[in-house]
């Protein structure tokens, strides 16, 4: 067995995501092809005395709007993908390091110290050293920039974040948190598993609104200004809000809950995009949750998760507890443990 082949059988045994691989090689240009069909067209070049080392690896699990994925390089490579146009990338490394220049910015990160998001609009070139390997979230740009107009109540346009992101804050470990989550639920269910459409929606959702409240971008300043204002609901909104909570556990009725409010279907559609920058099925789901983790808190003796999930409108157990962990942390159950 030559080096090359045995660093690649060295670093795959250790390699998250292992039955999602797209690429696992040892020559550059297949890399550099093959990882940019994935991503982005970018140029790859070993550091001169990491020739002898190289090998790249990358396993992806792909959602609705966004992706979770490792990649990994033996030595040191030199990474310029330029802009990424298409897509936002979150990058928290699990070994090595890397320096990575964005914009006019530079960032050193490291496991457990620094991770880098990168934004699309903004050239990038990276080193990633030391055999460095990444967990990287890759989210779809149109995603982002919507649901930032939607909250800055501002036309759709570029958003750029600030890329550096500490991973010992409380952020910095939400974002870690959630990545890994995502991680192992992909991990779980294989990918022949089906993850239904309102669940990635949820997910994807979760992460979006955490990036845009969470870290610093161009928009930040026009969000929080514009949160007063969502304090004060125009009254047709309040009342479609009010009725979602007061009747959760029921199926949604998107034409009776109109007439209760007072307005047409679509405008209530489009309006609650506007103001809450979520659909009226993801306020209501996240309305269940709420519910959910409050009555789980207080519950008595002899109560179930299952019978108060479905008594709360829950019909599929395993993507409400997929959901329920990415929103508070822990599991239903672990939440009905600490009430006993």
């Amino acid at each position: 067995m030559d080096a090359a082949a045995s660093g690649i059988d060295r670093a795959s045994a250790g390699a998250r995501l292992a039955a999602y691989s797209r690429v696992r090689t040892a020559d550059v240009d297949e890399a550099a092809e093959s990882i940019g069909r994935i991503f982005c067209p970018h140029a790859l070049d070993p550091l001169r005395h990491s020739w002898p080392d190289f090998h790249a690896l990358h396993n992806c699990a792909a959602f609705d709007g966004f992706s979770v994925n490792y990649v990994a390089y033996g030595g040191s490579v030199s990474i310029d993908p330029g802009c990424l146009d298409r897509f936002f990338l979150l990058q928290v490394p699990i070994r090595g390091r890397a320096h990575v220049r964005t914009g006019s910015r530079e960032i050193d990160t490291a496991p457990g110290v620094m991770a880098s998001l990168l934004s699309p609009t903004l050239p990038t070139r990276m080193i990633w050293q030391d055999d460095c390997a990444q967990l990287i979230l890759l989210v779809d740009r149109h995603r982002v920039e919507s649901r930032a107009a939607a909250l800055a109540e501002r036309p759709t346009g570029p958003v750029e974040f600030e890329p550096h992101i500490d991973l010992s804050t409380p952020f910095g470990r939400a974002l870690r948190f959630q990545i890994e989550y995502l991680v192992d639920l992909a991990e779980h269910g294989g990918p022949a598993s089906d993850l239904s459409p309102a669940a990635a929606a949820t997910l994807r959702e979760s992460i979006v609104g955490l990036l845009l409240t969470g870290q610093r971008h161009n928009l930040s300043d026009a969000i929080n200004r514009s949160a007063p204002q969502r304090n004060t609901l125009p009254a047709v909104f309040r009342r479609a809000r009010e009725s979602l909570e007061a009747h959760a556990a029921e199926p949604l009725d998107l034409e009776q809950l109109a007439r209760q409010s007072g307005i047409g279907v679509r405008s209530l559609q489009l309006g609650f995009k506007r103001h809450f920058g979520v659909s009226i099925s993801g306020i209501l789901q996240d309305i269940r949750l709420q519910q959910l983790n409050a009555r789980l808190s207080k519950a008595g003796p002899g109560e179930r998760v299952i019978d108060i999930a479905f008594d709360l409108g829950f019909t599929h157990l395993s993507r409400m507890a997929s959901v329920y962990r990415a929103k508070f942390g822990e599991s239903p159950s672990a939440t009905l443990r600490k009430s006993r």
